[in-house]
């Protein structure tokens, strides 16, 4: 509770400064600032609800009556009378006064959204802005309201709930580190998980140096102004094999007031939430922070998230500047999969643990526009990413008591030669724990201290080109990553609950030894596009990026030289396509492109069979990886219809993908307990197709859309699979041979989502929504042998009402239906899970899955000035 309460303090003191700069400019200022902004739809000029708009108005209220009036509308309401606007309505409609008798319409949105953008950028960088119906591609995008409206902690889920193509996977037990997956293509917290999609914070790239992964929880959701997604664009660099989530932060400009949030529900949930922002002629500051505290519904599974972001910006006509910090200090509980016979004894058990992660990072970055003529710009961003991780991760042990003396333990090798016995830290032998063989226990530790620094610089020109518009994009980038990456493994006992006590004995010796190295990678970038309007209503794009990358590996210990290693790739990536209005509201668009992914520290470490890593971070030297290459092409209609009149609107997409991977890269299991390594898999297919809808009127806010995600392999190899159910020998080697037209593991061919939000009056708003997935192939069974892991659906409610302009409650209940279901599968070693359970459960199914989480409700309440 201590941390909520340094959120309600800094709360009240944001509130404090905020009122003292609104009402001084007030006073000082009859008009705005020369330079300031116009207020914005998420900013009106009354607090009252909104007259019933003209019949030929074309803008729909957002979404999202989560969100409450700011300081700007207390301060205007003398200036402009709710009357004054029905009377200016009555006028334009010419309908007589009793329209004051109609049904009650709800108020337009209000509060901390960011008005939607039509328009996204063609870079990582601001400033290469075209129509999204100019773009050749599949673009999703997410507003500050769809945040609001989903009351999700979690980013991850709002694009889930938003996304035609993305769906959420959880691997780790815990609902702040789960992964995104889209059109098959992940972007995980997860080390040891292939990453396919390149993400960005205000143009700067967030995929970590170490493994290029993700860690979503280190954006504050209160802060986010807006998401895209986007498909068939090089530009983005490395690891955009399935395309880029860009993710712009809020900023003084587009929010001012001060906005804090409070809420309370199940499984322990505390959580407080502040933001803030106000802008001064051509001067704006916002800052925003977040503190959750969550017991987590399982068993070990705590979380505790605290997140901050700030900005400090400069805008005039020519130029624009900001200063942005991002900051996070997270511990989460991390309890991954467990026996699905352990679960049916108790549905939040765990099967081994300590498991947790320690997250803390900070990350300061400058990005700036300057228009040095009125048709050329230039913009860049410049940032500095400092990043720490402490994992622990409680397993069973392949140590066990020696032959000759079994009361100290010895180490069977990878070369086939036996350490004996293992020695500890001082130089003793490693001690059996009591209880013998079946008591043994490993807790094995990883650390990363990473550095990371780099930017990138862009100009654009848009004069006409042959008297036709025309946009022209050209820009490089540099991206510099250092790693210092520690791992250690601590033996212990193994006890009731699954749960593994360290004994301080750190071993020194074995294939578990401690590892020390240092990674150092640099990516280097220069891409290009031009967007060119053939005719008022016929676009076409093309452009490219070339990638470079330089990734170094060094042992710090002496001990392991097979660890040093130099590698190099390059490829120059192209795009090309176009746009075509067929109709008013009804665009056609097609194109092609192509990416690639380097291989990371973490793979090209950990590439050999013959010598495979304990888990994913103890590395040893192997053979080099190829850099996986995707081509893309997709085809797809946008559609605008705005006819009906009485400000309705109906938005809605179809479109189809088909993206071929060559030498794609998978994670294999090996014969020995724990341990796996990375390979080549050949070719690998993703192809399907996405639609969405969505209408808007003055009082509903209806959406659907379905994905069909086709994920297979199409070359033809061999894998080890030694827990499948198939093995007659649990443990030990079962080849299965992989053949074109297997389905790849973890990737629901169907999805489907809906959901509305009803206003029963101005202030109160109902709603809810659906999330649907088909089943999926276990990891472990890529010759798709056995039964799939099922299919799911979930739904979810939520509503507010607001007591004043100024306090909101809200309520929120997720799966109300309390489903049981699971979004990742995988097998285990049922022999060493019934010695583990020290007689408890003789374990015959070798599943196990991550099950979600169940009926849950929230209930908090807003308070903004």
């Amino acid at each position: 509770m201590l941390r909520i309460y340094r959120v309600a303090a800094i709360a009240a003191a944001c509130c404090a400064a905020c009122a003292g700069h609104g009402v001084a400019q007030e006073k000082n200022t009859g008009t705005p600032a020369p330079n300031a902004q116009p207020p914005t739809a998420a900013q009106p000029s009354s607090p009252q609800p909104a007259p019933v708009p003209p019949a030929n108005a074309t803008t729909p209220p957002s979404t999202d009556a989560q969100q409450l009036p700011d300081v700007q509308i207390i301060q205007q309401q003398p200036k402009v009378t709710p009357r004054k606007n029905v009377r200016q309505a009555a006028k334009i409609k010419k309908v007589p006064p009793p329209v004051a008798k109609a049904p009650p319409t709800p108020p337009i949105e209000k509060g901390s959204s960011v008005p939607e953008s039509t328009t996204v950028n063609m870079s990582p960088v601001g400033g290469s802005e075209i129509p999204i119906a100019k773009v050749p591609g599949s673009v999703g995008t997410v507003s500050s309201s769809d945040v609001t409206r989903s009351g999700s902690e979690a980013v991850q889920n709002v694009l889930q709930s938003r996304i035609p193509g993305v769906i959420v996977n959880d691997l780790q037990g815990n609902d702040f580190q789960t992964n995104v997956q889209f059109h098959g293509f992940e972007s995980s917290p997860l080390d040891g998980v292939p990453q396919g999609l390149a993400v960005y914070e205000n143009g700067v790239r967030i995929n970590e140096s170490f493994g290029d992964i993700v860690n979503w929880d280190f954006l504050p959701t209160v802060a986010i102004a807006d998401m895209t997604v986007m498909t068939n664009n090089p530009a983005f660099g490395l690891n955009a094999l399935g395309g880029s989530i860009s993710i712009s932060m809020k900023d003084g400009f587009n929010f001012q007031g001060v906005e804090t949030d409070f809420r309370m529900g199940s499984f322990g949930r505390v959580q407080g939430a502040v933001e803030a922002g106000q802008q001064v002629g051509n001067y704006a500051a916002y800052v925003a922070v977040e503190d959750i505290h969550d017991d987590g519904w399982r068993q070990f599974s705590p979380s505790d998230i605290r997140r901050m972001f700030a900005d400090i910006g400069f805008k005039n006509h020519d130029a624009e500047f900001h200063a942005n910090f991002t900051g996070a200090d997270n511990f989460v509980g991390a309890v991954t999969a467990s026996p699905t016979e352990l679960l049916d004894q108790n549905y939040s058990a765990v099967y081994t643990n300590p498991q947790t992660t320690q997250n803390d990072m900070a990350m300061g970055s400058l990005n700036g526009s300057v228009n040095v003529t009125n048709t050329f710009n230039v913009s860049g961003v410049t940032y500095y990413r400092s990043f720490r991780q402490h994992h622990v991760d409680a397993n069973g042990s392949d140590a066990a008591p020696c032959a000759d003396d079994p009361n100290v333990l010895c180490f069977d090798n990878l070369d086939g030669t036996t350490t004996d016995p293992l020695l500890d830290q001082h130089g003793n032998p490693v001690l059996t724990p009591p209880g013998g063989d079946n008591y043994v226990g490993e807790i094995d530790r990883t650390s990363q201290e990473a550095e990371s620094f780099g930017g990138s610089l862009q100009g654009v020109q848009k004069a006409k080109l042959f008297g036709h518009g025309n946009q022209f994009l050209l820009g490089g980038s540099i991206d510099h990553g250092r790693v210092g990456y520690q791992t250690s493994a601590e033996i212990g006992s193994i006890g009731p609950q699954f749960v593994i006590t360290g004994d301080g004995q750190i071993v020194q010796n074995s294939d578990i030894e401690p590892v020390d190295i240092t990674t150092n990678n640099t990516y280097y970038g220069v891409f290009f596009s031009d967007t060119f309007d053939l005719t008022d209503r016929l676009s076409i794009t093309a452009g490219g990026r070339f990638n470079y990358a330089d990734i170094r590996l060094q042992d710090n210990t002496g001990t392991a030289p097979d660890l040093n290693g130099h590698s190099t790739y390059q490829r120059f990536n192209p795009m090309a396509g176009g746009t075509y209005q067929l109709f008013p509201g009804l665009t056609l668009y097609s194109g092609y492109s192509e990416a690639n992914r380097a291989p990371v520290a973490a793979e090209l470490a950990c590439a050999d069979p013959n010598n495979p890593c304990l888990i994913e971070s103890f590395l040893t030297g192997d053979p080099p990886l190829k850099q996986v290459v995707s081509r893309t092409a997709e085809v797809g209609l946008r559609g605008e219809i705005k006819s009906f009149g009485d400000n309705q609107k109906v938005n809605w997409t179809l479109g189809y993908f088909h993206a071929m991977n060559s030498d794609d890269i998978i994670n294999v299991a090996s014969s020995i307990n724990g341990r796996s390594y990375f390979q080549n898999a050949g070719q690998t297919l993703r192809e399907g197709l996405d639609a969405s809808i969505d209408y808007r009127n003055d009082r509903w806010y209806l959406f659907a859309s379905y994905n069909f995600t086709d994920a297979r392999f199409q070359s033809t190899f061999d894998v080890n699979s030694p827990n499948n159910p198939l093995n007659p020998s649990p443990g030990d080697d079962f080849i299965t041979t992989v053949h074109p037209g297997d389905r790849m593991p973890g990737i629901p061919q169907h999805k489907f989502k809906a959901g509305f939000d009803y206003w029963l009056t101005h202030k109160w708003k109902f709603g809810g929504d659906v999330t649907a997935a088909s089943d999926q192939i276990f990891f472990g069974d890529e010759a798709n042998k056995n039964t799939p892991l099922a299919g799911y659906g979930v739904v979810n409610l939520h509503t507010s009402y607001d007591v004043t302009n100024n306090i909101q409650i809200y309520a929120l209940m997720n799966n109300i239906f309390d489903h049981r279901y699971a979004t990742f599968g995988n097998y285990f070693d049922t022999e060493d899970g019934t010695a583990a359970s020290l007689g408890t459960i003789d374990f015959t199914d070798p599943r196990t899955i991550v099950p979600a989480t169940p009926l849950a409700a929230y209930g908090g309440i807003k308070v903004r000035f």
